[in-house]
């Protein structure tokens, strides 16, 4: 696969081929929506239970899914994962997110439902937080993961070869028109 660097030169990326499927959403013209389903895929969750976020002027501001793009951002201060993902540029899992102590605002917003009887969205199990880095090491934005369910017993756990393949995503991820055209 090539990828164009900061010259205008073409750089060859070998990726594994259950990766592969990356190379058709990095280029001109692919949506978040385009970009995150094949996240999803690869993955094996639901398109819903992938973020993308965009680092702009110290606040992380969600590119996908859609519903949250208005919904406001998280400042990098903040003691949310994401925002401790952009700060320590580290990949981590949380097998037991459920008992991690976070900001559960954005997991009760629904996708664009107003009908009340509805149940309220499945809470997030497990997630993958990984930063999405440019060729300076700098932070553009952060991707995740996670398996929702209303109990963790019937969300697979993460392994440390997905945070490993998210890692390779989230490399190719930060010259993405998805991720900076928003």
């Amino acid at each position: 696969m090539s990828q164009n660097n900061d010259h205008g030169m073409m750089e060859e990326i070998a990726l594994p081929e259950h990766l592969l499927p990356l190379g058709s959403v990095l280029g001109p013209g692919v949506s978040a929506l385009d970009l995150c389903m094949v996240l999803a895929k690869i993955f094996r969750v639901q398109y819903t239970e992938v973020a993308l976020l965009r680092l702009e002027g110290g606040l992380l501001r969600f590119i996908f899914p859609e519903h949250l793009r208005t919904t406001g951002a998280i400042p990098i201060s903040s003691k949310a994962v994401a925002a401790h993902t952009a700060l320590s540029k580290k990949a981590e899992i949380f097998n037991n997110f459920a008992r991690v102590k976070h900001a559960s605002i954005f997991e009760t917003i629904k996708p664009g439902s107003t009908d009340s009887e509805e149940a309220p969205p499945a809470p997030i199990q497990k997630l993958m937080s990984v930063p999405i880095m440019d060729r300076d090491s700098k932070v553009v934005g952060v991707i995740q993961i996670s398996r929702k369910g209303l109990d963790p017993k019937f969300a697979q756990d993460f392994s440390r070869e997905d945070l490993h393949d998210l890692e390779v995503a989230a490399g190719l991820l930060a010259t993405a028109p998805a991720l900076l055209q928003n």
